[in-house]
């Protein structure tokens, strides 16, 4: 009997738990020039599903209208990415702090058409809270797709934009691109 441990090592890693398969994921970049962070927000839903939480811009935003993002900003005064991803994730969901059950890592740093725009994304676990409040001001609407459905292959595409070959993934509520997909991209790469 030959034993193919390639074969057996992916079964292995399918039946891994999300958790245990981004345990890998390095520690949360802190470069000084970057002054942006963003919170990936991941949670087991009360059916046992694995979802991520993203917002859609509103069209009225200065940068970025209508674009699919995860909740993040500017870091204020001396914050690291971490205080910015939690401070900003509280207000444009009103997710509380107390509710990032754990800091699992980050994303390697990323830029979006601006290309002096550093964005850290902090990767957690958090525990949904009963109920998600968009702030109208920066968030038109919420989304939370499992991520069995971003780790479908058939559901992205990849199309130049630019001279640039993009990632895109379509919701109902919008499309994600860009530096977010870029994100997005990593991540399930740890998953897979």
């Amino acid at each position: 009997m030959v034993f193919d441990i390639g074969r057996s090592l992916s079964n292995y890693a399918l039946e891994m738990d999300l958790w245990s398969r981004l345990e890998a994921l390095p520690p949360v970049a802190s470069p000084a020039e970057a002054r942006y962070a963003v919170m990936v927000p991941l949670y087991e839903d009360r059916d046992g599903f694995d979802r991520i939480i993203f917002t859609r811009r509103p069209e009225h935003m200065r940068t970025h209208p209508g674009d699919v993002v995860f909740p993040g900003g500017g870091r204020e005064g001396g914050e690291g990415p971490i205080d910015t991803a939690k401070r900003e994730a509280w207000e444009e969901i009103r997710l509380p702090p107390e509710n990032v059950v754990e800091i699992i890592g980050g994303l390697t740093p990323v830029t979006t058409r601006n290309r002096t725009t550093l964005i850290i994304p902090v990767v957690a676990r958090i525990d949904r809270p009963a109920e998600l409040v968009p702030d109208p001001a920066e968030v038109h609407s919420i989304i939370e797709p499992p991520i069995d459905h971003l780790l479908d292959e058939d559901r992205w595409t990849s199309r130049d934009w630019y001279g640039h070959r993009l990632w895109f993934y379509e919701f109902e509520e919008g499309t994600l691109w860009g530096a977010t997909a870029f994100m997005v991209r990593e991540l399930l790469q740890f998953l897979r």
